[in-house]
């Protein structure tokens, strides 16, 4: 998966189409991401104490990896990414112009 924890990502497919958003959490094993303010839902949680007095709640739900793809924000532009391979370190990098990311 080359989608990481806290990059920027636009939805390119689905309901929320267009919207940018950081990646909030990556679930590696089921190809799915959570990205802010994307695919919101309405939970109805259950009571807990008194510090959690219940009700409707709306939050974040997972979608699929292939629905986003990596936003720069310098160039304000949806590109992919790849991996290669320098000093022996796996680094992700933009296809577009080849610039290396953290």
């Amino acid at each position: 998966m080359r989608i990481k924890k806290g990059d920027t990502v636009k939805v390119i497919a689905g309901k929320d189409k267009g919207k940018t958003g950081k990646v909030l959490k990556t679930f590696p094993k089921e190809d799915r991401v959570i990205v802010e303010k994307v695919n919101i839902v309405t939970k109805h949680m259950k009571p807990r104490g008194p510090q959690s007095p219940g009700g409707i709640e709306k939050q974040e739900a997972a979608i699929h990896v292939s629905n986003v793809m990596y936003f720069d924000t310098s160039s304000n532009k949806a590109t992919k990414l790849g991996y290669k391979i320098e000093d022996g370190k796996k680094i992700r990098f933009k296809k577009s112009d080849g610039q290396t990311i953290k």
